[in-house]
Order: C-alpha cells, then structure tokens, then sequence
C-alpha cells in the first residue's frame, strides 16, 4: 500500500534514530545495508527527507545524517506527507476520481474506514516509538535481524 519511497523513508529514519540513542551519524551506505535498500535511491530518499529538514547531514570526519535539535515526535503522518501526501488518506480505494459520498464506488464505505484507521496510525505512531519497539527486541528494522528461536 506504501510507496517504496515511504518504505524506505520510514525505515531509514527508525535506523537514524536508533543510531543517534548511540551518539552515531550513520551515512548513506550504512543506512542503506541497514534497510535493504538499494544505495542510490537511499540518498535519493535522504536528500528529499534533508530537505524537508526531517534529518541534517554533516559531511566529513563525524558526519552522516541525524535529527535536528527540535526534531521530537516526528510521526509517521509527517513523514507520509512529504513522500505520499494526503493520497493515502483521501484516495478512492477503487481508482475513481469522482468518489464521494454522493457518488460512492462499491468501495466507499468500507474503504473510509481503512483510510481512517491509517490515519489514526500514522497520526500516533512516530519514528521514536517504532525505533523504541526496535531496541526493545519486540520488531526488527531488516530480515538480518530475524531471530528464530
């Protein structure tokens, strides 16, 4: 449902959060292997999300990507509206233009209801509480993280 762009996007900001809970700067090749994504649409991702100043980057001895200062709480409705925006919540479910209320496609109904709970994820979810359920052991970032007990 996601676009890679909002894949990635997401992962990539989960794994500079649980970097910088280490005091690191990942840069783009780390973040990359990190999340499985292809290098160059990584940065690609990472300069969109640099400037929406979503992360800061640093070039040199030190530098890579992090969150600035102020950057507390960043949801994932924040972040979906730099890669989707507000498509993911007002699309018609069945590809019509005209979807409304007034004209619903068979979808409508049911498909409100999806649309709102996204919504309602994206709205109370932030990077921080997906990076925490990382850290915790309780979800991993990539399938190198698979645990099999």
């Amino acid at each position: 449902m996601l676009s890679k762009s909002s894949e990635y996007s997401i992962r990539a900001l989960v794994f500079v959060q649980l970097a910088s809970w280490e005091s690191r700067r990942p840069g783009v090749k780390e973040i990359a292997e990190e999340i499985d994504a292809p290098t160059a649409f990584t940065a690609k991702i990472l300069h969109i999300l640099t400037t929406h100043q979503v992360l800061l980057s640093m070039k040199g001895r030190g530098g890579g990507f992090f969150f600035p200062d102020n950057q507390t709480d960043l949801t994932l409705f924040d972040v979906l509206m730099i890669t989707e925006g507000d498509r993911l919540f007002t699309k018609c479910g069945f590809g019509l233009k005209n979807c409304s209320d007034a004209n619903p496609c068979p979808l409508h109904e049911e498909y409100a209801r999806i649309r709102e709970s996204i919504l309602q994820l994206a709205r109370s979810e932030t990077i921080a509480t997906l990076a925490k359920k990382i850290k915790e052991g309780k979800a991993i970032l990539n399938s190198n993280m698979l645990k099999i007990n």
